[in-house]
């Protein structure tokens, strides 16, 4: 994939700095905005260390989320429920378009591994499974709204002012936008989960249906398999919202998070942004 002009300035800075013993400063005093430094990266980005902003262009901007409304499907099942229950995997369910783990009508999956499968593989047809079966426990009669409505009322809690839900999958929708600051929010809630902070790390999975049907599949997430301390969070892709990504990595009792929306080179830009956050961190050296 080529490198986009973003990346290479950020890796030549973050070279430089290893080089000159010199590190970059905080972007802004606390309370102060964040500075647009990487306007290319993204139509809209926010970086932070350790809670407090560094970086961030367009944060407040009304965005299409694609997948990344699976962080708001997870934190409130995981809320709302039993994940030891099962789910019976509807027809609508099962033909979820998108991204799938490949369930069939009328097998029953546990919530835990449905869970699983909408935030490691972003699997719709599991993701629509547990918004149903929870929305249930709401409104029978119409399961998914019930679900949606609460997504939103959980949106409203956190003070998501940037952020409407009109389905828990991330189908492309009007009714359907988030920000970038509202997604580091969104984000902090989510790790505060410890059930949904240990899934978000997991490369590989592997469920099995009520009929004993194992299905396996690996994590949409490539920075977990080669950036060190990486520990999630989620990924989305579809036309209207393009690339997009939620970082979260960890080293040395340092976390950065890092939120990319419609962002080309997702993966090479929130490395060189996670780099540059760390130096951030660090000492000087003499």
């Amino acid at each position: 994939m080529r490198a986009s002009r973003t990346l290479v300035g950020a890796c030549a800075l973050v070279l430089a700095f290893a080089c000159t013993g010199a590190r970059p400063s905080f972007a802004v005093a606390p309370g102060e905005a964040p500075i647009d430094a990487y306007p290319d990266v993204a139509a809209a980005y926010w970086v932070e260390l350790d809670g407090r902003p560094l970086w961030a262009g367009r944060a407040d901007a009304r965005l299409p989320m694609a997948s990344l409304a699976k962080l708001m499907t997870a934190l409130v099942a995981v809320e709302q429920g039993d994940l030891d229950a099962w789910a019976a995997v509807s027809a609508a369910a099962a033909a979820e378009t998108g991204t799938r783990i490949g369930l069939r009508r009328g097998e029953r999956v546990t919530r835990r591994d449905l869970l699983h499968a909408a935030m490691v593989r972003s699997a719709n047809d599991a993701c629509r499974a547990l918004a149903d079966a929870v929305g249930a426990t709401i409104d029978a009669r119409d399961a998914t709204g019930a679900f949606v409505a609460r997504m939103n009322a959980r949106a409203t809690a956190l003070g998501l002012a940037d952020t409407h839900y009109a389905n828990p999958c991330g189908h492309d929708d009007p009714a359907q936008y988030t920000s970038a600051r509202d997604l580091a929010v969104l984000a902090r809630a989510v790790l505060a989960e410890p059930t949904l902070a240990d899934i978000a790390q997991h490369r590989d999975l592997r469920i099995t249906t009520d009929r004993g049907r194992a299905l396996a599949a690996r994590s949409t997430n490539a920075l977990l398999d080669g950036l060190p301390g990486a520990r999630g969070l989620k990924t989305g892709t579809t036309p209207a919202a393009g690339r997009c990504l939620v970082a979260v990595v960890e080293r040395d009792g340092h976390r950065v998070l890092a939120v990319l929306l419609h962002a080309p080179e997702r993966w090479w830009d929130s490395v060189a942004l996670v780099e540059l956050a760390f130096e951030a961190a660090s000492p000087p050296r003499p």
